[in-house]
This record gives C-alpha cells, sequence and structure tokens, in this order.
C-alpha cells in the first residue's frame, strides 16, 4: 500500500479561490492528494474577503464554492472566525470528543484545542490559535491545551505530523545560514512555548506558519528518540513575494516502519536547535551582568564558579538545561556547561526552571513552581518522595505528589498510609472518583502488597458506596511506558447500563485493531495478584474492571496508537454523554468543586476505610 500523499499550506488569510485553484493543479499533476493541512491564519484579514470566504462555508452547492479535498486547518482566528466557530460547535454532529477535527461544510475542518487523531495511518497533533493571556474564547491556545499535548507526548509510539500556527523559538539555532530566509527574526512571531511542545512530542515533520515565508530546515536529530525532525515554515497564500505557500509530502506512517527505517539519518541532519534554547538565554544573562557585583546571593544560577558541584565537568559557569531537566546529559564530560546536582535537586523540589536558568520568570504569578530557593532540608524531603521515573517530569510539578504545590487538595476525600482518594478535575459523572498512590510511582501494579491491601479496601469501599444508590462501579486504570504518577480512575454507572460495558470495550477494541485479555475473579485481591503478573515495565498497558469480576487487559505494542483517554471514552458513549469524553469540557470552578468534595466526604464518612 502507497503512503498517504498530504498538502500542506501556509496561512490561507481567507484566499480560497486562490487557494484551491492552486491545490487542482497540484492534484492535477502530481495527485491524488490525500488532505490538505492548512497552518496560520485561516479566516480573512479583511472584509473584503468575506463574500469569497463564505461562499465556501455557506455556498457548498456548485461551482467555485466546492472544497476538492478533506481540508483541516489550526488557525481559527480573523474576520467571521467568531460567527463560524460558534456555529459549528454548537452542531450536534460535533459534540464529544472531536480530536479529528470540528465540521464545517463539506471537506472542511477545524482542529480546534489541541489534540491528536490519525489520518490514513499518520500520527497528527495540533496546538490550535495562538499564544494569549486575555482568555478569548477562538484563536488562542489556553494552558490546558498545552498541558493535554504533554499528556499525549507520554503515549507510545512515534508522531508523524505536529502543526502549529506559530515557529517555534531557536528553530534556526544549529541551521546552515545559507538557507535561512533573508531577513528572517526569530524573535518575532515565535512561540517559545511550541518550542518546549515540539522537544517533548518529537515529531517526525513539524510544520507552522505566521512568518510569512518559506524555510525548509535541515533535519535534526531529538533526544532520546533515534528519529529525525523536519521542520517547514510556509509563507502565505498569494504573497507578493512569491514565497513558497504549498508544499507536498508522502511520508510512510512511523507506525508501518522497521526500526532500521525509522532510525536513517540523513547526512546533513543535525542536532536538536531546541537543547541550545534555554543555554543561550543564560549565556545572555550572563553577558549583560558580566560587570555588576556578584554580591547578590541569587546569581548562583548563572555564576557557579565559587560553589562546590556535585557531578558534570563542564568548564564554563554556565548551567546545563538538560542536566537540570532530566537529571542527566547526554554529552557527559564533554559538556560545556555545569551540571550542577544543587540546581537539580532545587528543579526536583519544585523550583521553577527559568527562575533558576533566567533568574526570572516571564509567566509570574501564574507560574505554579516556586520562585525562591528552598532550603537543603526541605529539597531533600521532595527528592526523597520522588521515584527515578519521574527524572521525565514534563516541565511541570506532579499534580497527584501530596507534598507539590501543584496538588488541588480541596478536591482530597480521603488520605491513607498508602493512598488516597480525589474527585478529579472535570468529573465525566457525579461521584466520578480518582484512587491514587502516595508514593510518586507509575503504575500502581508495582507496589507493594501492603499497599495493595489498603487500594483493595479502597476499591471494595467505593463499591458498596455506588451499590446504595443503584450503581456500579468499573474501575480503570492506564500506564503509560512514560507515565509518572499513577492514578485509578472509579466511575459509577447505572446498574441497568453496567452489564454493557464489556460490550462496549470489546466494540471499541475491534475498531482498534486489538483485543483483550479476559478474566473473571470473585475478589479485587486475586485479580490484582493476575494483573501483576500479566504487566510488562517494557510495554504500556491498560485494564479495565468490570461489576462482574471480570477484568480486561491490554499490552499496548511501541507503535500501536491506543488512545490515552479510551476508558473515559468508551464510558462517555456508554452513558450517551460524548460531549463529556473530555474532561476539559466538564470543568468546573473551585468553588463548585470544593462543594461536591464535601458534599461527597459526608456521604462517603460511614464507608471511609481510613475514618
Amino acid at each position: 500500500m502507497s503512503p498517504p500523499r498530504i498538502l500542506l499550506c501556509g496561512d490561507v488569510l481567507g484566499r480560497l479561490n486562490q487557494l484551491f485553484k492552486r491545490v487542482q493543479s497540484v492534484n492535477k499533476s502530481a495527485g491524488p492528494f490525500d488532505a490538505l493541512f492548512c497552518v496560520g491564519q485561516f479566516f480573512p484579514d479583511s472584509a473584503e474577503q468575506l463574500e469569497e470566504f463564505m461562499g465556501y462555508v455557506e455556498g457548498g452547492g456548485g461551482g467555485h464554492s466546492q472544497i476538492p479535498l478533506p481540508t483541516y486547518f489550526i488557525g481559527d482566528y480573523g474576520v467571521a472566525a467568531p460567527k463560524v466557530l460558534s456555529t459549528a460547535s454548537r452542531n450536534s454532529a460535533n459534540l464529544g470528543f472531536k480530536m479529528d477535527g470540528f465540521k464545517i461544510c463539506d471537506n472542511l475542518f477545524w482542529l480546534r484545542g489541541s489534540g491528536k487523531f490519525t489520518l490514513h495511518g499518520l500520527s497528527v497533533v495540533y496546538l490550535s490559535g495562538r499564544q494569549s493571556s486575555n482568555g478569548q474564547q477562538f484563536g488562542t491556545y489556553s494552558q490546558d491545551d498545552v498541558d493535554a499535548l504533554r499528556a499525549l507526548a507520554e503515549e507510545p509510539g512515534v508522531v508523524d505530523l505536529f502543526l502549529t500556527n506559530e515557529w517555534p523559538s531557536g528553530v534556526t539555532n544549529r541551521a546552515s545560514v545559507s538557507d535561512i530566509p533573508a531577513g528572517f527574526l526569530d524573535s518575532t512571531g515565535s512561540d517559545s512555548s511550541v518550542s518546549e511542545l515540539v522537544a517533548e512530542i518529537k515529531p517526525r515533520y513539524h510544520i507552522a506558519g505566521t512568518k510569512g515565508v518559506f524555510y525548509a530546515r535541515e533535519p535534526y536529530s531529538n533526544v532520546d528518540a533515534v528519529h529525525v525532525t523536519r521542520f517547514f515554515g510556509l509563507a502565505m497564500v498569494g504573497n507578493k513575494d512569491k514565497q513558497k505557500f504549498i508544499h507536498a509530502i508522502s511520508p510512510t506512517p512511523a507506525s508501518t516502519m522497521s526500526a532500521a527505517e525509522i532510525s536513517m539519518k540523513p547526512p546533513n541532519t543535525t542536532l536538536s536547535p531546541y537543547t541550545l534554547v534555554v543555554e543561550q538565554t543564560a549565556l545572555k544573562e550572563v553577558t549583560k551582568r558580566s560587570t555588576d557585583s556578584v554580591s547578590d546571593s541569587q546569581y548562583w544560577r548563572y555564576d557557579v564558579s565559587q560553589k562546590r558541584h556535585k557531578s558534570g565537568a563542564g568548564e564554563g559557569n554556565k548551567l546545563c538545561f538538560k542536566f537540570i531537566y532530566s537529571g542527566s546529559c547526554p554529552r557527559g564530560e564533554k559538556c560545556n556547561f555545569q551540571h550542577d546536582s544543587d540546581a537539580r535537586e532545587q528543579y526536583s523540589g519544585g523550583v521553577c526552571i527559568d527562575f533558576l536558568i533566567k533568574g526570572k520568570c516571564e509567566r509570574g504569578p501564574d507560574c505554579n513552581f516556586k520562585h525562591d530557593l528552598q532550603n537543603e532540608g526541605e529539597s531533600h524531603s521532595r527528592t526523597r518522595r520522588r521515584s527515578e521515573s519521574d527524572s521525565g517530569n514534563r516541565s511541570k510539578v506532579c499534580w497527584f505528589c501530596l507534598s507539590s504545590p501543584n496538588v488541588e487538595s480541596h478536591l482530597i476525600i480521603s488520605v491513607g498510609e498508602f493512598y488516597y482518594c480525589a474527585l478529579p478535575k472535570g468529573p465525566l459523572v457525579q461521584d466520578h472518583v480518582l484512587v491514587i498512590p502516595i508514593e510518586h510511582a507509575p503504575s500502581t501494579l508495582t507496589l507493594s502488597q501492603q499497599s495493595n491491601s489498603e487500594l483493595v479496601k479502597f476499591q471494595n469501599s467505593l463499591k458498596l458506596y455506588y451499590k446504595n444508590r443503584g450503581k456500579e462501579a468499573v474501575l480503570f486504570e492506564w500506564i503509560s511506558k512514560r507515565s509518572s504518577h499513577a492514578n485509578i480512575q472509579v466511575v459509577p454507572v447505572p446498574s441497568s447500563r453496567a452489564a454493557a460495558v464489556r460490550d462496549i470495550c470489546n466494540m471499541a477494541a475491534e475498531k482498534l485493531g486489538f483485543k483483550f485479555v479476559a478474566m473473571k475473579f470473585n475478589n479485587s485481591s486475586d485479580g490484582r495478584e493476575w494483573l501483576r503478573k500479566q504487566f510488562d515495565r517494557n510495554y504500556s498497558f491498560f485494564y479495565v474492571e468490570l461489576t462482574e469480576g471480570t477484568i480486561l487487559s491490554h499490552s499496548v505494542e511501541e507503535n500501536e496508537n491506543f488512545p490515552a483517554q479510551f476508558g473515559r471514552e468508551v464510558l462517555a458513549g456508554l452513558l450517551n454523554m460524548p460531549e463529556r469524553a473530555d474532561w476539559r469540557n466538564c470543568a468546573l470552578g473551585k468553588d463548585e468543586e470544593t462543594k461536591m468534595a464535601e458534599e461527597f466526604k459526608k456521604q462517603f464518612e460511614e464507608l471511609d476505610p481510613n475514618q
């Protein structure tokens, strides 16, 4: 089977006549193509283009108003964007966990917020809109969108395409100067959040718009991955400088490639441009203060020559971002930056990495990290609670560690010796509960037998609590190879629908191309002992415990496309509430969350094993 043929386009600016005339020409000479992805502003810049644009969106009939192939866009801003997108959002056909696009009209799909979906075998990840702090409904992305992509980055498999509107800051680092577009300014229209995300997601192709120029960067290697990434920046449709605005690729899906094929590196491959971004920032700060007094104790972040070093042999006085972030550096002793273990411990203890590296944090009060240095006692106590698996922490303090400044303490309903119970952010249904290990561990199946006894008590109490209310408990856990802190989701379903859970799980599995391993047990303890034997740390793993004691489990292959939200999506479908499959659609205010948690605690008190 031949690989899919994909067209990529920059800012459309509502010029659909010109775009699709070019698409049809390319399709005739080099096609047929399977899909078109548009990055950068999709909607018109002015009302003058509106009639032409709306002719496609509203006309949908004959003539030029037909869109010739499936077209996906992420630049959800410009004239008429709020009107068109609000209408699409209210369309009943667009309800649910629509990561594969909200239908605007025939062959036109809006990729909203952030997400991941599969198209013709290709794994596609996107971040819609631009960075903004004003909370607009359309045209901007939120921190939740970024956090969702960080979670997706932990899923198994290689991402084929990553779509963003703005270019990543620093993409030209280590690139051939002769290839960089004339007059290019990295500081204008570039986004540091995109840089962080692309370094974590490690896509094979990254496509962006908004700069108004075409740029095909040399492939670059990724840290902790065998494949390379290719970046394409695309110009605007109909630009006066005749810059290339449409580009064709035909990538073989990574999921079908052999290890040898996916690890091939062209001779012009460079090192990753993003390992330099923070280090260069630190260098600028050092240069800036070279004539300043060193009396300020905070300058230890840059000038570490007066401090003892527990590891690393860098000769410079600048801190190595990679070492602080992950606890290791692939350059080892050849690294030119300091491997300062004290800074690493501060980061592990919840201190902001920008504060450590740059000396300041642009997020200010919105940042969830600490902006002061912790003493040794505080740092050690926090570090002790973090397992070795936490070295890959995704630029955020763990949401589930009780010692974390990010923990939502108002949602906690019961705390034991090894586990605690809490309501989730954005619950699927009322009384949806999380059971979370206190230890920072990636899976509940690797914890001690003693802790397992407490977990079973929690589960049995919750099952009885739901049964008293005419409901049954469905429990599931997703264990990614890249997970940091485990949690078991416990969702009540009406007793009348409980028997259908197994069937709908099997139907969903069949659509994804796998079959569950099923086994029935008389009690939860025996079931968990079986799961421990089934679980292989070298693979991601999903299991669900059904109401009659049956457990369905699946070991996920490296390149298998398995959705991290599988359990929630299936139950949302069963309960006829597909719009609640995405937790972000169910988010509540803190006051409402606090009220729900207090009410649950009161009702659960008699059954709470910790009372």
